[in-house]
């Protein structure tokens, strides 16, 4: 197995250290995947045991000057990796003034991924920092673990607030209960909503819109016809993991979306020019 890779515009290190920093503010694991076209993030939390999963792709060409790959197979050409999403984070972060980063697939006293960042200097010497980040390489056997997530078969799909906002009201919400209610309909109708013994609170959004694939019908992927324009489709969920996908969030998607499986689980997802990331939170009784 070998991988190397170059970067050397700066707007595109700044763009992948943002998405890396996401992805750390998620999860203190996770899988990276990478193939001949594409890198992804992935988290495959058992959403029927109440887990969260993540699923974030990015496409290659679009970060790197240089890519190569060799899997682990001609037929399997693909590495899967272990890592700590916040050592690479920091790591990166380093190297935000480099006039080129090099990622590599390494061997030192355990498989790693070394950072070799060539940062600028007053005299023509070239000065190199590098950081080595311990991964596990995930067996073949595995990888079935980490493929793409199918969209839910989901009741409500619908735009999000702007999520500045929507963060502030969910990080005022945490405050009053472990537990947030998050309802819509196909209507660009969506609400917020917080029940305890002592208080009851709602936060009301109007006029979001749909996404287009809500025209799908009842097939997989696409909302129920049983559901008319006016009715909510809900999911109760843990308010923390809500505010901390909120929180953590640095792509700066074009379009942010939510669909909904009635009282099953809640899918994010943050769409931008060259990044996917998507969320999932299952809900609780």
């Amino acid at each position: 197995m070998k991988f190397r890779s170059k970067m050397i515009d700066i707007g595109c290190l700044n763009h992948f250290t943002r998405v890396v920093t996401t992805i750390s503010k998620l999860t203190k694991t996770c899988v990276l995947r990478l193939t001949p076209d594409n890198l992804f993030f992935v988290l495959s939390g058992k959403v029927a045991s109440g887990g969260v999963s993540m699923w974030c792709e990015l496409s290659q060409a679009n970060f790197f000057d240089e890519f190569q790959l060799e899997g682990v197979s001609a037929e399997d050409n693909e590495i899967c990796l272990e890592l700590a999403p916040d050592n690479l984070s920091r790591a990166l972060r380093t190297a935000q003034n480099a006039k080129a980063v090099k990622i590599k697939l390494t061997r030192k006293h355990c498989p790693c991924l070394t950072i070799a960042a060539e940062l600028p200097t007053i005299s023509s010497s070239s000065r190199v920092v590098t950081h080595d980040i311990p991964v596990d390489v995930i067996p073949r056997r595995l990888w079935h673990d980490f493929k793409e997530p199918n969209m839910p078969d989901f009741d409500v799909s619908i735009y999000l607030p702007p999520l500045k906002t929507m963060k502030n009201v969910v990080d005022r919400m945490k405050n009053l209960s472990n537990f947030l209610v998050m309802e819509a309909n196909m209507n660009g109708e969506m609400n917020l909503k917080i029940e305890t013994d002592l208080v009851s609170v709602t936060t009301h959004f109007r006029d979001l819109g749909n996404p287009p694939w809500a025209d799908n019908g009842s097939q997989a992927g696409g909302p129920s016809q049983r559901r008319d324009l006016e009715t909510m489709a809900q999911a109760r969920v843990d308010v923390k993991k809500l505010q901390q996908f909120l929180t953590g969030q640095q792509v700066n998607p074009n379009k942010a979306m939510c669909n909904i499986v009635h009282e099953r689980i809640i899918h994010l997802i943050l769409l931008h020019e060259d990044v996917s990331l998507q969320y999932f939170i299952p809900a609780v009784a």
